[in-house]
């Protein structure tokens, strides 16, 4: 903007020493003074409502409210982000996109997810949502909104649009959207979660499949056991030893005694975990009950 104050139309010469002098010249510099003062005070307000400042003002607090204005031909460096811890928490939560863009929650049961205050359609919003899996018990829920990219999230059933997680531990999603809200995108933040990764563990005798490994192999004999996972998991038994092993389903798809019997070296199957229940995808020599 350009200023009003005129510096040029107050007579510094004015008055002249020794000599008499016309008092409309005092009536001149002191109007003009009055009217920069005037200018300059309606000036440094109005910057001062405005302007973007590195510190606060003395005697006010600093609010760098950009009220959605254009910001553009700028290089960033050491950028940040607010972090919204939302504690522990069950039941419905929502994420306020007004109160910060990474946000952060611990289940201590389900949870469903809520959006709230998203910018205008045209503008992209993104809130990041880290939440720390205290039991594979505890699913998140997100709104019917969420349904771009949602498929093929491993661990999701887009029917429900409610996400199992076969492993306690910590997760991160990234949700954004173009038409406030209307519609919602949803992004992994974090590595593919680890039961569907090339994985595997030793399951000895009398112990629990590990739902958080692809692969669980044999050997000794015995028995074992295998819970139920999370939707489209996908779970393999492979027998490394001489012997038998016997492992014993939650959730058998096939129905009966739901066993699956791994009789001797070389055998194994692939489970996958399909409404709400496991199915074999794939058999080589092992006996299902």
């Amino acid at each position: 903007m350009t200023s009003n104050i005129n510096p040029n139309n107050i007579d510094g010469a004015y008055p002249v020493a020794g000599q008499d002098n016309n008092s409309q010249g005092f009536r001149d510099n002191f109007t003009n003074t009055s009217t920069n003062f005037q200018y300059a005070a309606d000036e440094i307000t109005d910057l001062q409502n405005k302007a973007v400042l590195k510190a606060n003002l003395t005697g006010s607090t600093l609010d760098n409210n950009m009220n959605g204005s254009l910001l553009y031909n700028a290089q960033l460096q050491q950028m940040t982000n607010t972090v919204l811890p939302l504690g522990t928490g069950t039941g419905t939560i929502t994420l306020n996109f007004a109160n910060g863009s990474y946000q952060t929650i611990t289940t201590n049961g389900p949870i469903t997810i809520g959006f709230s205050n998203w910018p205008v359609a045209g503008v992209c919003g993104a809130i990041t949502l880290q939440v720390t899996v205290m039991s594979t018990g505890h699913t998140v829920t997100f709104p019917t909104a969420v349904s771009v990219n949602n498929v093929g999230i491993q661990g999701i059933n887009t029917s429900t649009n409610t996400m199992e997680f076969a492993a306690v531990g910590t997760y991160a999603f990234t949700f954004s959207t173009v038409n406030g809200g209307s519609t919602i995108s949803i992004a992994e933040v974090n590595k593919e979660i680890q039961p569907f990764n090339a994985s595997s563990k030793s399951l000895a005798s009398a112990g629990a499949a590990d739902l958080a490994v692809t692969t669980s192999y044999f050997t000794t004999a015995g028995t074992a056991t295998l819970a139920d996972g999370v939707e489209g998991q996908i779970k393999v038994f492979t027998q490394t030893f001489a012997g038998s092993m016997v492992v014993t389903v939650a959730t058998p798809g096939w129905g009966g005694a739901g066993t699956i019997t791994l009789g001797s070296l070389g055998k194994g199957c692939t489970l996958q975990y399909t409404n709400s229940a496991w199915w074999c995808i794939g058999n080589n020599g092992v006996v299902f009950a």
